[in-house]
């Protein structure tokens, strides 16, 4: 993903409320964790938005974002749950975003995920 300039606000709300107190990757990665479980409304319908070569959705497919997957599986990344050619499947959050909502807070989470994720930010 290509870099972006600092969004002073979303930096603040990182460092304050979603990885306030965490120390080290595993920490990170639970401030990150909870924060999406607690603040997303889900499930959520979400667009394919970036080509990412180990998952096999398609630019511009559409699909049903269901919860997180667990714990143990977003602990480099976080990954979603959608309903995939009749099957459930794991995909990086960083590919998808929400459509048709008008649910601010599910947007505001994921929009705050990519932009740690285009800043280069890791756990």
């Amino acid at each position: 993903m290509k870099q972006i300039a600092e969004d002073r606000e979303r930096e603040d709300r990182i460092i304050n409320e979603i990885i306030v107190d965490a120390y080290g990757e595993e920490e990170h990665a639970m401030g990150w964790y909870y924060y999406l479980q607690d603040t997303i409304s889900w499930p959520f319908k979400a667009e394919c938005v970036i080509k990412i070569n180990s998952s096999p959705l398609k630019l511009g497919e559409k699909v049903s974002v269901k919860k997180l997957a667990p714990e143990d599986d977003c602990m480099r990344d976080v990954y979603v749950m959608i309903s995939w050619n009749s099957r459930n499947l794991a995909v990086p959050l960083s590919q998808l975003s929400p459509y048709d909502t008008d649910d601010n807070d599910t947007i505001q989470a994921v929009e705050d995920w990519h932009y740690w994720c285009q800043r280069g930010y890791q756990f």
